[in-house]
């Protein structure tokens, strides 16, 4: 990120020139008051959204030269868990967790065995067949972290993973985002769980009125 900014229409700049540079297999924390960015910053690096200034290097490229279909290629290398989930409703918690691998051509004898096995890791062995709608809060934050992680992705976002579960649950994600880690992926967990901070001692980027530190 070199010197990045984004406003929405007219209104006050939510992101403020802000520069840091994140190495390939590092984690990091993101945290700050609420309405301090931390979704926006998140959905920058995803490239879900536009800065108004300033450019953003990701992977080595410049993502605002590249065209929309090297963009879309980019974000396969990416898995990114959104407060609000986005599982398709059509689709078992089984066959959303598998997605990101179907769409990248690998076949279902590859796979099939491991969704299986995550989906029990993180609590889900017993909803692998139920649809969305039927899923609690909780359960669909799980599917959506599995979904993320399934593919081992290069560069792993995640906007408040344990907000719907409980303590012992937080901590079991907490070290799968951790053992994903040591297997080379860059982590940024956005969080209000100081809690869950003090368990893995890691970098903070800290967000505050528009500006950023890393601590």
């Amino acid at each position: 990120m070199q010197n990045l900014g984004l406003r929405y229409g007219r209104g006050p700049e939510v992101i403020r020139d802000i520069s840091f540079h994140l190495r390939p297999g590092s984690f990091h924390f993101l945290t700050g008051p609420s309405g301090a960015g931390k979704t926006t910053l998140l959905r920058l690096m995803f490239m879900s959204l536009s800065p108004s200034h300033g450019a953003i290097q990701l992977f080595g490229q410049n993502v605002s030269r590249v065209t929309p279909a090297r963009r879309a290629q980019l974000r396969r290398r990416i898995g990114i868990v959104f407060q609000d989930f986005r599982l398709l409703g059509h689709l078992t918690t089984w066959e959303n967790v598998a997605l990101p691998l179907r769409v990248v051509g690998k076949r279902l004898g590859d796979y099939r065995e491991d969704v299986t096995d995550l989906l029990q890791w993180v609590g889900l062995g017993d909803r692998i067949h139920a649809l969305p709608p039927i899923l609690s809060g909780g359960e669909k934050q799980r599917a959506a972290i599995a979904r993320a992680v399934i593919g081992k992705p290069e560069l792993l976002l995640a906007d408040e993973p344990t907000g719907n579960v409980d303590p012992q649950m937080a901590r079991r994600l907490l070290r799968l985002f951790i053992e994903l880690n040591r297997l080379g992926t860059s982590v940024v967990i956005a969080t209000h769980d100081y809690e869950l901070m003090k368990q893995f001692k890691a970098p903070r980027i800290e967000l505050h009125e528009g500006h950023v530190r890393i601590i």
